[in-house]
């Protein structure tokens, strides 16, 4: 795949005012922002800038699911005092940075409409898209500005392009993927297309149980999606390094679980890979754990996508926590694909042991499973340098 074009790649941006694809989707609570590493990200692409002299820097995202309209629920004002607090702290004017009303308040945004780009793009000279998260949709942010603008990556973008591209054609062997998350039929994809790349593919989380299914091993009454069972059977009888679980951790008939404040009741215990009827599978079992933990410490590249049980709950964590710690001691090349998997990492204090960790989730799987993204290849099929409206 050509590369895409970097900020060094820009004409010179000194005098220039400059619009930023970011991707500040932080999460929030009662308008209050609880996580601000995603307005902390791209400080280092909007600093570059800064430090090249352009006039100014506007910067774009979208916020939550405002449907279209707009919503006080969704406001930036959060975000622009965030980052203008930020920007401040590293030295910057403030006032040479501003943070666009959400995007996804006009219904064009997510409709790719390029009239809506158009009017991002006015009064603009250059377009940077530094919103990797936002990279698989083509919304009329991410794929219009290229069209219009001399375009680059920043530097959010351009690491986790660098990184992926690493692990689907330089990786280290052997090559270990684990993959857990709820639903399979939500990664069947991305597991055929990393069967093709790694040596040993581990399935965990919610997802397992569809493939014990296929396996022939009863169930109960966990998570479980009928409808791909034969095409797990058929990847477990490929001839391929698939390991799943031996043994589990499960809730009785009747129990409850979950993270902060929900209720939990009911009776834990391990059992093999079997569930007695009514019970459900809420982990890996110790055993499991082990295997997997083993395998990870083997490797040389891991990539980790997907929590191993409901580690929001103490009683569900063994398993993430085990993986988690065994990425954290390897010596291997090690990327964590972001969402659950990341907030575990963070939640066990290990963030900051592994290689790499994506921002881009949902992003991160589909440039695994089909090779490009619609935001990277409107970057390189963009304007060519200095052409620039």
């Amino acid at each position: 795949m050509k590369s895409v074009p970097v900020l060094e790649d820009l004409p010179p941006v000194a005098g220039r005012a400059v619009l930023v694809r970011t991707d500040f989707n932080v999460p929030m609570v009662d308008g209050q922002i609880t996580d601000d590493l995603r307005i902390r990200l791209p400080l280092e692409t909007i600093g570059w800038l800064l430090d090249q002299g352009a006039a100014h820097v506007t910067t774009a995202s979208h916020l939550g699911r405002p449907k279209g309209r707009p919503d006080p629920r969704y406001s930036m004002d959060p975000v622009r005092e965030r980052l203008a607090a930020l920007v401040r702290a590293a030295g910057h004017d403030p006032d040479r940075v501003s943070v666009h009303e959400n995007l996804r308040f006009d219904p064009r945004e997510e409709a790719g409409d390029l009239s809506y780009a158009e009017e991002l793009c006015a009064g603009q000279d250059l377009f940077v898209n530094d919103a990797f998260g936002a990279a698989h949709r083509a919304h009329a942010s991410v794929v219009g500005p290229p069209r219009l603008l001399a375009s680059a990556a920043g530097r959010v973008m351009a690491r986790e392009v660098e990184v992926l591209d690493r692990l689907l054609n330089d990786a280290r062997r052997p090559f270990v993927a684990v993959m857990g998350g709820s639903k399979v039929s939500d990664k069947l994809g991305v597991i055929e297309a990393l069967l093709d790349r790694v040596d040993t593919l581990i399935v965990g989380g919610g997802m397992c149980f569809t493939f014990l299914a296929a396996a022939g091993h009863r169930v109960g009454a966990s998570l479980f999606e009928a409808d791909h069972v034969a095409t797990c059977r058929r990847l477990l009888e490929s001839g391929r390094d698939i390991r799943i679980p031996t043994d589990l951790t499960v809730l009785s008939p009747g129990g409850a679980f979950g993270g902060g404040s929900a209720p939990r009741r009911g009776e834990t215990r391990q059992v093999g890979a079997d569930v007695p009827d009514g019970w459900m599978g809420l982990d890996i079992g110790p055993g499991t754990a082990a295997e997997f933990s083993d395998a990870v410490t083997e490797a040389r590249t891991v990539l980790w996508n997907g929590p191993m049980g409901v580690f929001e709950d103490p009683r569900f964590e063994a398993g993430t926590r085990a993986v988690a710690e065994a990425m954290a001691a390897s010596s291997a090349f090690t990327v964590v694909g972001g969402g659950d998997s990341a907030a575990a990492l963070a939640a066990f204090g290990l963030a900051d042991q592994v290689s790499h960790v994506s921002t881009g989730g949902g992003a991160s799987l589909e440039f695994i499973e089909r090779g490009d993204l619609p935001g990277l290849a409107a970057l390189r099929e963009g304007r060519p340098e200095g052409d620039h409206g």
